[in-house]
C-alpha cells in the first residue's frame, strides 16, 4: 500500500508541475502595485532557476518598492519527483535590489542558501520563511490547492496564487471567498503553461510549439487572492426586467435561475441562483453571497439557503439539474 501511495503522489506531483508564462504574471500583477511597497514577497511553490514569478519580482524590485524576495525550489528526496533541476539538494534564493546601479539582478546579488529537507511548502524550514513573508505569489500545486490556502490563512498570509477554477466548488475555499477573505483576481479563463518533456500528446489541450516546447493550457484557470483590487468595487451593470416566465423559480430552492451574470433583473431583490462565473465580476457592495450548491450533497453550511424538498440537492427546474449556483440576494433594493 505505501508503495501505490508513493507512486500515486508521484502521479499528481508530475500532473501539478505548470510554469506560468511572464506574460500572465505581467498583466495580473499590475491590478496590486500598491500593495507591494516595504513588502516581503515569498514565491514558496517554485524553482527560482526558472520561475517567471522570480523573474517578475527581480526584474521590477525597485518598480515595487519591495524589502525583499525570497524563492524556494522543491527537490523531493526520491530524485524523480516533481523538479526537473539538477540540484541534489532543494535551495532558496534570496534577493534585496540592485546594489550595483545597473537595475538588473545580477548572479552575485542573489544569495543561494541550502534547506536541509526537500523544501517542500509544508515543511518547518518553509513555513519558517513563510512566517518572514508579507506576501506570497506563486502558482501551487494543484493537487494540494486546498492545504496550501488553508496554510496561508492559518498563518494570516496576503496572497496571489494561481488556480483551477474547480476550486470555487472546495468546501475550504468556497467558505472564504462567502465570508469574504479570498475572491478572484482581475484574469480567469484561459491560461497557458509550458510543461516538462514528459508530459504526452495524449494529454488534454497539450500541443508543441516550432522549438519543442511542450505546452498544456486550461481554460478555467485563474487567480485567487485577498488583495484589494479596482475590479472588486465595479458595480455589474444591469439592464434586464424580472419576469416569472424568463425566470423560473427552481424546484427545490426558495430562488430563481439566472443563467448568465449579465442577465441578473435589476428590480429582482429575492434569492437567485447564478453561475460560478459570476465571481468574476462579484462586487461585494452590491451583492451579498449567500451560499453555493455545485453537487447531490446537501450542505447546510456550504448551500445556505433552505432545501424545500429531499433528493438531489442540485437546483433543478421542472425535474431537470443544473450546473454548480452560487445564490446571491442584491444588497441594494431595487
Amino acid at each position: 500500500m505505501a508503495k501505490n501511495s508513493q507512486l500515486h503522489n508521484a502521479k499528481n506531483a508530475k500532473k501539478d508541475e505548470f510554469y506560468t508564462q511572464l506574460s500572465d504574471i505581467e498583466n495580473e500583477l499590475k491590478h496590486y502595485k500598491k500593495h507591494f511597497k516595504g513588502k516581503t514577497v515569498l514565491c514558496n511553490c517554485d524553482d527560482p532557476r526558472v520561475s517567471n514569478f522570480f523573474h517578475y519580482f527581480a526584474y521590477n524590485f525597485e518598480h515595487l518598492g519591495l524589502k525583499r524576495l525570497v524563492t524556494t525550489c522543491y527537490k523531493n528526496q526520491e530524485r524523480d519527483l516533481f523538479s526537473q533541476n539538477d540540484s541534489e539538494r532543494a535551495i532558496w534564493l534570496e534577493y534585496f535590489g540592485d546594489r550595483n546601479g545597473n537595475r538588473v539582478p545580477d548572479p552575485e546579488e542573489i544569495g543561494i542558501h541550502y534547506f536541509e529537507g526537500d523544501g517542500d511548502f509544508r515543511s518547518a524550514e518553509c513555513i519558517e520563511l513563510l512566517k518572514q513573508a508579507d506576501i506570497v505569489v506563486t502558482n501551487p500545486p494543484f493537487s494540494l490547492f486546498r492545504e496550501y490556502v488553508e496554510q496561508l490563512v492559518e498563518y494570516k498570509k496576503e496572497f496571489l496564487i494561481v488556480g483551477n477554477q474547480n476550486a470555487i466548488t472546495y468546501k475550504e475555499v468556497f467558505k472564504l471567498i462567502k465570508e469574504n477573505k479570498v475572491w478572484l483576481g482581475s484574469h480567469s479563463g484561459d491560461m497557458k503553461f509550458k510543461v516538462p518533456d514528459y508530459y504526452e500528446p495524449r494529454e488534454t489541450r497539450f500541443w508543441i510549439d516550432e522549438s519543442g516546447q511542450k505546452w498544456r493550457s486550461l481554460g478555467n484557470a485563474c487567480w485567487f487572492t485577498n488583495l484589494d483590487l479596482p475590479k472588486r468595487h465595479e458595480e455589474i451593470i444591469l439592464y434586464k426586467k424580472y419576469s416569472e416566465e424568463d425566470y423560473p423559480h427552481y424546484d427545490n430552492y426558495g430562488a430563481i435561475e439566472v443563467n448568465k451574470t449579465e442577465l441578473i433583473p435589476e428590480d429582482f431583490n429575492g434569492v437567485m441562483g447564478v453561475p460560478i462565473t459570476f465571481l468574476n465580476k462579484y462586487n461585494p457592495e452590491q451583492f451579498e453571497i449567500l451560499g453555493m450548491e455545485s453537487s447531490a450533497g446537501y450542505d447546510p453550511e456550504i448551500v445556505g439557503i433552505p432545501r424545500l424538498k429531499d433528493g438531489d440537492a442540485r437546483p433543478a427546474i421542472n425535474g431537470k439539474t443544473t450546473y454548480a449556483r452560487i445564490f446571491i440576494r442584491r444588497r441594494k433594493e431595487a
